[in-house]
Formats: structure tokens, sequence, C-alpha cells
């Protein structure tokens, strides 16, 4: 792994893209078979903090046998197969058992309900389902579930119409199987979307992208041969699976697997009993440890930290410097691409941090914004759409949603000449890009774009504000009004008084004109699955209010 502060980026792109681009490239083979097989891999530690190791050589001789199984099931390379399972031992061989047989996974998050599950074994036509125990209910033959024959497996050993033991199926069979070696073009991965409305888009991803998860885990997350590494981002979604699961198989790195929910208690217990160097989160898990209070104490070993699937404020680093002992970096990435731009942990590419920025593009993509309406490049400093040069970024692997002609076409702009992120935002004179907001989120009121991220920093700075949300209402003099929803971290009867003290805070810490005109104080936020705050349902909710106070107001 190259961590020397010498090392040429450009150089480095070129060797991982040939390494995972070739004809014959195994992913199995890369993945697991090339490491060392008494090196650990990964750590499973379950709610109760105890916990099972196991070696490169255990994931081998395992996905070997269950691979043989798949076959046997009639499951062929190119044939798609789900996991509905939690982080286990048994979820890793699985994922290495549908590589090995040249199949495609299909990530399916265990928070999802059945209709949700239904929609993406339809939509990608799942020959197989592993489903730990307590997820078989979501798979019961229903209307809206697919007719089978979509074989299910089972670790839970729960034997039916239909399913299969896991355990048997790794029994009855003999290790030794050959990996397939399909080449960079092979899809490994067919994952959904979590976009905040209308139906989930699905990404094929092909062997290939290894070489950007790679790059990542590299230069990003500054990935270290002696490193002990906690990705706490669920594999069901797209940064907990390309970085927390390839990323580190791809590294041989030694990583952890945490089974229980989140706990404040448990995450600091965990990272300091198990010596973790390099930790990365969400956002939110940063926060609610912080808002929990606890000191860390003496004993962390924390080298890195990092932070990815929503934007990062900044008070969240002036707790973690102090508690954590390291800075948290922010990196910004996307489903169709793997991580894009980032605040580097690699010393050839760690730069000082600025307060609010997402970081400096990876090796291997070349960023710029374009003007909001025209295809042409934005000035410095400017907000506009945040977009990469596809030819100059040889790391780009997405060509187009799966089956959806329409929705690939939006993602490319100059006659291909771009992808489109469909966020926006701005880069400074040193290269430094800046989050605003998706693009359907910008709120323009009175001619002013105002990127509601920027709003919800000041406010999450407040001292009793637990969540936020801002979004713009319709207004008949302004176009659009900031309103804010807010979760206190403790309920306060003089709603009136704090909302003004909030509007106080927003004008004097951010700016006089871009305060909330309305805070409503609120229980909780709507959130995708993967833990986005979903500011379209408020808006929505918030319009349809407008409409009927109008409607009401017109009849007097």
């Amino acid at each position: 792994m190259a961590q020397h502060t010498s090392v040429d980026p450009t150089k480095r792109i070129q060797e991982l893209t040939h390494l995972y681009g070739a004809r014959d490239v195994s992913v199995a083979a890369l993945l697991c078979d090339g490491h060392n097989p008494h090196a650990i891999a990964y750590r499973v530690i379950d709610e109760d903090l105890s916990s099972v190791d196991v070696t490169y050589g255990e994931l081998r001789e395992k996905s070997e046998r269950l691979a043989a199984g798949f076959r046997s099931l009639g499951v062929k390379p190119g044939d798609r197969v789900a996991t509905l399972m939690g982080k286990s031992v048994e979820y890793l061989v699985t994922l290495l058992a549908i590589w090995r047989l040249g199949a495609v996974h299909v990530p399916l998050f265990t928070a999802f309900a059945a209709p949700a599950v239904a929609v993406r074994l339809k939509g990608s036509a799942a020959k197989l389902v592993v489903s730990d125990g307590r997820q078989l209910s979501k798979l019961a033959q229903t209307e809206k579930m697919p007719e089978f024959p979509v074989r299910i497996v089972s670790t839970a050993n729960q034997t039916g119409s239909g399913i299969v033991s896991f355990d048997e199926l790794l029994s009855s069979h003999s290790s030794g199987m050959v990996p397939a070696a399909l080449g960079g073009e092979a899809p490994i991965i067919h994952i959904y979307t979590s976009g905040t409305t209308g139906i989930p888009k699905a990404v094929v991803v092909p062997a290939r992208a290894i070489a950007s998860f790679r790059a990542y885990a590299e230069f990003g997350l500054g990935l270290r041969p002696d490193d002990t590494y906690w990705c706490a981002a669920d594999p069901g979604w797209a940064y907990g699976l390309y970085l927390g699961v390839i990323g580190s198989l791809a590294t041989g790195i030694r990583s952890i697997f945490y089974r229980g929910g989140f706990s404040a208690e448990a995450t600091i217990a965990i990272l300091r009993r198990d010596g973790v160097t390099n930790f990365a989160a969400a956002p939110t898990v940063y926060r609610a440890m912080m808002s929990a209070a606890i000191p860390a104490g003496g004993g962390l070993k924390l080298r890195c930290a990092s932070s990815a699937g929503e934007p990062l404020t900044p008070e969240i680093n002036e707790w973690a410097v102090s508690t954590l002992g390291a800075p948290v970096h922010d990196h910004y990435g996307q489903t169709e691409a793997g991580m894009l731009i980032n605040n580097h942990h690699h010393p050839a590419l760690r730069r000082p941090l600025k307060v609010g920025s997402m970081g400096q593009a990876m090796p291997g993509w070349r960023a710029v914004i374009l003007e909001e309406y025209r295809d042409e490049l934005a000035s410095v400093g400017t907000y506009g759409r945040v977009a990469f040069e596809v030819n100059e970024s040889p790391l780009v692997w997405f060509s187009g949603y799966y089956d959806d002609p329409a929705k690939s076409a939006e993602r490319f702009a100059g006659n291909g000449r771009w992808y489109l992120t469909g966020d926006t935002g701005r880069v400074d004179e040193d290269g430094y890009y800046y989050f605003s907001a998706r693009d359907d989120d910008v709120i323009i009121m009175a001619g002013y774009r105002i990127g509601p991220l920027e709003v919800e920093s000041v406010i999450l700075s407040h001292p009793d504000v637990l969540q936020c949300a801002v979004i713009g209402a319709p207004d008949v003099t302004r176009g659009e009004v900031l309103e804010a929803f807010v979760v206190l971290k403790t309920p306060d009867s003089a709603i009136a008084a704090k909302a003004v003290d909030i509007q106080q805070w927003v004008k004097k810490r951010y700016a006089a004109h871009a305060y909330p005109r309305v805070v409503h104080f609120v229980d909780d936020l709507p959130k995708t699955p993967s833990g986005k705050i979903q500011r379209a349902i408020l808006r929505q909710k918030r319009c349809s209010e407008l409409l009927i106070t109008s409607h009401l107001s017109s009849r007097k």
C-alpha cells in the first residue's frame, strides 16, 4: 500500500486501473486469495462486545464451499444474488462466494420493509437471496414479492418451501473452486440509490470500479498496513459496501464489524479496547457521540477520522480534536462514482483543513464547477454545478443507470464531456471545494441563492439544537423564504422565545437576510434509510399547509 510522501498519485492511479481493469481480473482472488491466509481480515463484535476474528484463509475456504453450493442451486456468472443480512462472518463469506462464482451482489438494507425489498428483488431479477433468520418474514410470498423460483438461503438454518440452510449448503460442498476471472468490465454489484424522491435508480458496478475504491482507501482514508480500520457505515448502502468492505478487502487491512445498534458508549469502548487507528462514520455518528458528552479519556490510538454521507458541520471538529485526539476529515462521494473529493489523509496529499470545505478532488478525478444554466466553467468562488471531466478522470466507471436511459442522460452534459453530480457548490482559489446543496434544495429568496446547509450548520451550532433542516417555503413577495425544522436536545415550553433566539443566532453568525422566517419545532426529521434528511418531504408538506391556509383565507 502506497503511504510514502514521495508517491506519485498519477502513477498509482495508472497501476490501480491496470490491475482492476485487466481482461482476466478475478475479484475473489484480489480481495481474498492474494492476502496472507493467517492475517485477520475482520473482527466481528457483538452488541455485548464479545468478538470473533476471521482470517483471510478462513474466508477463502468457506467462500469456496459456499460458491460451490450456490452453483448447485443454479446460480451462474452474471446472475444476481441478494443479501438481506447484518454484519457477520456469514455476510463476508457470502459476498466472496458471490464474486468467486462470477455472480453479482444486490445489497438489501436490513431496515427495509418488505415492499422496499420487493422493489429491488424485482428490479434486479435476483435469482437467490441470502437472509438472516430475523429478516425472513420480509421474504414471505405476497402479491408484492417476486414469484419464486427466487431461492432463499437462511443463516438461521430454517428450511421449508424454497428455503435452504446456509450451514447445510456450506457443509455439503468441498473447497477448491477456482475463482471466476471475468475481467474489469464484468458486473459485481447491482445497487440502488437512496434518492429522496421517486423510484430508486439501479447502478451496476463493474470490477474495474474497485480501482476507485482502493484509491480512496489509500489516498482519502490514508490506510496503512498497520492500521485497525473501522467503517461504521452499513454495507447495505454504497459507502459501507464500497469502502467498509471492498476497500478494506482490497488493501488486506484488519477491520472491525460491529453488529450492534449505535451506542456512544459502545463506540468509545471499541475504539479504545480494539485499538482502532482509522475510523470512518457519518456526521450523525460523531454528533451523537458529542451530544452524549462521554469523555473519551485515555487509551485511544486514533490516527485518522473521516466523515462521509452528509456535509460535516464545524462544531464536530472542535469536539473531535479535544475528545478523540484527531480532527475529522470531510469526504464527498456518490453511489454512482464512489468517493470524489476529500480532505485526504495520505501524507502526500494532506493539506490544512478549511472550515466547511469537503477538500480537493481525489487523484483520478478532475473536478469542475459548471455554470448553473450553461455548460461552461464557472468562475472561482461562484456557486454552480459540481461536475467531473470524464475524459480527464481515469477512475470514472458509471455510464448510466440500469435500464433507464432517460435518467442516465440527465447525469451527463456537453455531449458526455461532464458527469453531473446533481449537487451545487463552489471552489476557491486554492482548489478547495464547498458543498452547497442538491440542485432541488437551493433556496432563491429575493434574488439571493442560499444553500440550506450553510444555514443548517449555523443552527446546529446553537447549544440547544440537536438536529435541523432548512427549506424554502413559497412567499408572494420574496419568491421563497427560509423556514427551519428543529429538533431540540431538551423540550422547551418557551417555544416562541426559543424561535426568536435561533433566528437571532443565525442573523449574528451567518447573515441578516438569511435567517429562518419561521422555526418549526418537531420531534424528529424525515430521513432516508441511509440517514440523509429528506428536505423534499418537509418542503412538500409545508407547501400543502400554506396552500390550505391560503384557500381558507380567500373564502373569508
